[in-house]
């Protein structure tokens, strides 16, 4: 057999190389409850699971589900959207971690329409390790109930990263969304959120800011709401109910609030919290007096 000494044609070659490879990963792929790993993961040959979709997406891709399934757990290392549509878009995770995130600090993820099951006995629902922005969009998330049993967890002790959160359904884990990494300065936006039958509803610790907007948190047996360390957060439109305690600040820790409604918990308030003065506090069996209202500066 000849060897190629032609450096034109060496040229050619490793071009045509490349090619392939690119066409090897596509920017839309597709899974399906009937589909395939071997397949392409085109939409008439769609892949069976998200890990098996997700080899054979671009950076910056976006992985949507034909069908309803059960898609299974994956780790996201890149840029990319797993988009569930109008389908019942399943990750069950029992024993396991249900969707790890480990990007680059440039990378952007979103997840949207997902129902992930920890099953009774799953760690982490979304487990955040490093990224630039998770997106996490009309997800349930529910059944995290060993280990560390968290629905969401931001653990990132080097890239700082924010996570948005909204319209999504925590229930039935042993925490429900914990911000507590030691990476500078994370942050938290959780918007328009039912956060029942948990431990703890929201955890903000170290140096993150998590805001909490127009949520309900009702039933869960530990602080719906609480930063601690040196974490801020903030409090806007949100009804605290049956919880164990609805607002807690301890350490270094503050918290903002305005137009909260804070009733029937076993504690109300607790801590370093200013108010603009339009909250309601009252029937819980302790901690329903705020500290003096101040002005909107």
């Amino acid at each position: 057999m000849k060897k190629l000494s032609n450096p034109a044609l060496i040229v050619v070659v490793l071009t045509l190389a490349f090619a392939s490879a690119a066409r090897a990963q596509a920017t839309r792929t597709w899974v399906s409850g009937v589909g395939d790993d071997a397949n392409p993961c085109s939409r008439t040959a769609p892949c069976k699971t998200f890990a098996g979709a997700i080899s054979k997406t671009a950076p910056g891709g976006e992985i949507d589900a034909l069908d309803d399934g059960g898609f299974g757990a994956v780790t996201i290392t890149k840029s990319i959207t797993i988009e569930g549509g109008g389908h019942t878009a399943g990750v069950l995770a029992a024993l396991t971690n249900g969707i790890n995130i480990n990007a680059g600090s440039g990378d952007t993820i979103a997840l949207r329409n997902l129902d992930i099951n920890g099953a009774g006995t799953g760690l982490i629902g979304i487990n955040i390790i490093s990224a630039k922005a998770v997106h996490i969009d009309n997800c349930q998330i529910y059944g995290f109930k060993s280990g560390t049993g968290r629905a969401i967890h931001d653990g990132a002790t080097v890239n700082t990263n924010t996570v948005f959160v909204n319209d999504s359904y925590i229930r039935d884990n042993l925490g429900g969304i914990g911000i507590t990494g030691s990476a500078s300065s994370l942050r938290a936006f959780i918007r328009n959120c039912r956060i029942q039958n948990n431990g703890f509803g929201v955890l903000g610790s170290n140096t993150s800011s998590v805001t909490l907007q127009s949520s309900i948190l009702t039933g869960n047996t530990g602080d719906a709401f609480k930063v601690d360390v040196s974490a801020t957060g903030v409090v806007v439109g949100s009804l605290f109910t049956n919880n164990l305690s609805g607002v807690i600040v301890s350490g270094a820790a503050g918290v903002f609030m305005a137009d909260a409604t804070i009733i029937n918990n076993s504690t109300g308030v607790s801590g370093n919290i200013v108010t603009f003065g339009n909250n309601n506090v009252r029937n819980n069996a302790g901690g329903n007096t705020l500290a003096a209202s101040v002005g909107q500066q």
